[in-house]
């Protein structure tokens, strides 16, 4: 493709996880194509975290509007026509979305990945992957558009002001473990009588513990389990920051400890290292980008036992069922790679 590319349109509404790995690949565009005005349109709650990103103009699509937010979209856009609109979601609600953003040119996902009618909605596809993080995927996307292969990094966007609150927030702890320990659905959730034996050896081991979370019935109600269970110390902050208080916070951690949720990314934009806990989805594609040699998983046995079939055998991403197997995760096993990542990160 040409590299007077003037306009570019990026597509990925959600989740938090998701767009913390678009973010390097958007951010390695900004520095192969300088000259281009990069607009985004993302879902509500994410483009929270993302506000005031440099260079970035952030069109919010609100899905609560149902089919109104797909109008509200066609009359933003009426009148323009970007050079390129990079679609990197397959979901039916982005899909619908892309019709609604004119561009010469829609690169979307290879065939092997398309899914719910992308394929229609897109004139030019990226490369295929031999099993891809997440991450990579985006990255072909910059890729596509005359990016060179490179390492990602992160310029996540937050003032002083957020990292203000976060320090007062954390006021006199100095080694701070963070307990992010909610994912968006229960089943993949680790124990609470767990979690809350980390905290009292993470304790032990001189570190002070924080538990983070969003303001939801499920998170209040397990970060209370947690503490109820846990004999040490637990300073509480679910519900009490705002997505970029809680990155600010999550970059002053020494250490999280969280299953596969959207916390976990965010304290990989930030350099914190990430103990990830994987039993539904393979982390090799989901997990903590730059830190998945310290995920504790029970997927590929999960997997074994439910399909007679490895990881490789199977299509790429296939996803494991069950309520029960985050329990498969032994306290033994967190606690050893607790030690592993204090000497290897010297924390």
């Amino acid at each position: 493709m040409s590299k007077t590319i003037s306009s570019i349109c990026v597509l990925r509404l959600s989740a938090i996880g998701d767009v913390c790995h678009a973010v390097s690949a958007v951010q390695a565009i900004q520095r192969a194509h300088p000259q281009a005005k990069i607009t985004w349109v993302i879902g509500k709650v994410e483009a929270m975290l993302l506000a005031d990103l440099p260079g970035v103009e952030f069109v919010v699509f609100d899905k609560k509007r149902g089919k109104a937010a797909f109008k509200d979209l066609k009359t933003h856009f009426k009148g323009t026509k970007f050079d390129v609109l990079l679609h990197m979601q397959v979901a039916f609600r982005s899909n619908v979305a892309a019709l609604c953003i004119p561009a010469k040119v829609k690169i979307g996902f290879d065939s092997a990945r398309s899914k719910e009618l992308h394929s229609l909605v897109v004139n030019q596809r990226i490369t295929g992957q031999t099993e891809p993080h997440v991450l990579e995927g985006f990255h072909h996307f910059a890729r596509a558009i005359g990016v060179q292969p490179q390492d990602p990094t992160w310029s996540m966007p937050y003032t002083s002001e957020d990292e203000g609150q976060a320090k007062a927030l954390l006021h006199g702890l100095e080694r701070v473990f963070v307990i992010s320990p909610a994912a968006s659905k229960k089943e993949r959730n680790w124990l609470p009588e767990r979690y809350a034996a980390l905290a009292d050896y993470a304790t032990a081991q001189g570190f002070q513990v924080v538990i983070t979370g969003g303001p939801t019935e499920l998170e209040v109600s397990l970060s209370q389990a947690i503490i109820e269970h846990a004999k040490c110390q637990i300073l509480n902050l679910v519900g009490q920051t705002g997505l970029k208080t809680l990155l600010c916070v999550l970059k002053q951690a020494k250490l999280v400890l969280a299953p596969d949720t959207g916390p976990a990314h965010m304290a990989v934009t930030v350099g914190t290292p990430v103990i990830g806990l994987y039993a539904h989805s393979n982390p090799k594609r989901t997990g903590p980008y730059l830190y998945q040699q310290y995920v504790v998983e029970v997927y590929h046995q999960s997997l074994l036992q439910q399909k007679g079939k490895s990881a490789s055998e199977l299509p790429w991403g296939t996803r494991v069922k069950g309520a029960d197997l985050m329990a498969q995760i032994s306290v033994d096993d967190v606690t050893a790679m607790f030690d592993k990542v204090v000497q290897q990160e010297k924390l």
